[in-house]
C-alpha cells in the first residue's frame, strides 16, 4: 500500500468524558479529516456508485447522480440502488447536493466535478459537505503517477476508512489482488504485446484513454500496450492521423451513451481511412462496458476480457 495513494490515521481526541474518533485520508492533493463516518452520502457516476455499493454503504447514502443522463444500469446495479433516488441525471448542481442534506460527495474531476466549476471541494465545504475525489481523476488538479490498479484499490481503502468499514475494504482489495495475480500468472505469454487503441466516442476526432486513464492499466495488466500511453492526459481527444500512424492491432470500444458499440465498430470498419489498420483488416474489436473501463470493482473482469481478446486468433 503506497502512502501517496492512501493516508489513513486514527487518533483519539478527548471531548469531556467521551472520545471522538477522527479519520484522515488523502484525496488528490488534499488531506481530508472526518470526525465521524458520513451518514448522508451521494456518489456520482456508475462506477463510483458501485464502489459504494460493494462496500455495503447504500444505507449511508441519500442518493446518487450522473448516471441516467449517459448510461443505463444493468440488473445488478439496478437492484443495488433501487432504494435510492437519482438526484440529477448528469452532473449535480450545488443546490442539488445541499437540498439533499448531504454530508459527503464521492466524485472526481470530470466525474461530477469540473476544475473551476460550481461544484468543488472548496464550494461545498461551507455547507458541511466533505468531498473525496476519485484517484484516477487527480491528474486534473496536480501531478500523479501513471494510472495503475493501485488507484482503484486506494479508493476502496480510503472509502473503507472514511465509513469505518476498513475490514471489509481490506478484504475486498486483498481478494482483488489475489484474483488478478492468479489470473495474470496463468496467462500464456505473448511474443509481442499487441498495440491497442481505446475508442470511447467521437467521429470527427476520437475520445480516447491516455496514460492517466484506467484502460491504460487494464491493457497493460492483460499483456497489451496502449498506443496512446505517451499521451500525458487522462481521457482526451486525439487526431485520427495519430491512430492511423500507430496502427493498432486491437481496438477496445467503450460501450455507453446513444451510440452503441456496434455502431462504433461499423463506423471504423466502413471508413476507408481505417481500411489498412491491422485491427480493422483482422476485425479485432473488443467491447468494455463503461463501468468496466473506469475505476471500480469490475476492473478485474475487464482485464480478463482484454486478455482473452489479445490472445484470440
Amino acid at each position: 500500500m503506497k502512502t501517496t495513494h492512501i493516508l489513513s490515521s486514527l487518533f483519539i481526541t478527548l471531548v469531556g468524558t467521551g472520545a471522538l474518533a477522527q479519520t484522515t485520508v488523502q484525496s488528490c492533493n488534499r488531506t481530508v479529516t472526518f470526525d465521524a463516518p458520513p451518514k448522508a452520502a451521494i456518489s456520482n457516476d456508475v462506477n463510483l456508485t458501485e464502489m459504494m455499493l460493494v462496500l455495503g454503504l447504500a444505507d449511508r447514502m441519500v442518493g446518487y447522480t450522473g448516471i441516467s443522463g449517459w448510461k443505463t444500469l444493468d440488473a445488478e446495479m439496478t437492484a443495488g440502488v433501487e432504494a435510492l433516488p437519482e438526484l440529477s441525471a448528469k452532473y449535480p448542481s450545488k443546490e442539488v447536493l445541499i437540498g439533499a442534506d448531504a454530508d459527503f460527495f464521492f466524485a472526481g474531476w470530470n466525474y461530477g466535478m469540473r476544475v473551476g466549476g460550481e461544484v468543488t471541494p472548496e464550494t461545498l465545504e461551507p455547507f458541511g459537505i466533505k468531498v473525496y475525489e476519485l484517484t484516477e481523476s487527480c491528474i486534473h488538479v496536480g501531478e500523479k503517477a501513471a494510472v495503475s490498479m493501485e488507484d482503484m484499490y486506494a479508493d476502496l481503502l480510503n472509502l473503507g476508512a472514511i465509513f469505518n468499514v476498513s475490514e471489509k475494504a481490506e478484504a475486498l482489495v486483498a481478494g482483488y489482488r489475489a484474483e488478478l495475480d492468479s489470473f495474470t500468472a496463468s496467462l500464456s505469454p505473448l511474443s509481442t504485446p499487441p498495440r491497442v487503441f481505446v475508442y470511447d466516442s467521437g467521429e470527427d476526432v476520437p475520445f480516447t484513454a491516455g496514460r492517466y486513464a484506467m484502460p491504460n492499466a487494464l491493457i497493460e495488466a492483460a499483456g497489451g500496450v496502449n498506443i496512446m500511453n505517451d499521451l500525458e492526459k487522462s481521457w482526451a481527444t486525439v487526431g485520427w492521423e495519430a491512430v492511423v500512424e500507430r496502427n493498432p492491432e486491437v481496438i477496445v470500444i467503450v460501450n455507453y451513451g446513444d451510440v452503441t458499440a456496434e455502431q462504433k465498430r461499423d463506423f471504423m470498419m466502413s471508413n476507408p481511412a481505417f481500411a489498412e489498420l491491422d485491427a480493422v483488416r483482422n476485425d479485432r474489436f473488443v467491447t468494455l462496458e463503461y463501468v468496466e473501463a473506469t475505476p471500480g470493482p469490475r476492473n478485474i473482469a475487464a482485464v480478463k476480457t482484454l486478455a482473452a481478446a489479445f490472445r484470440a486468433q
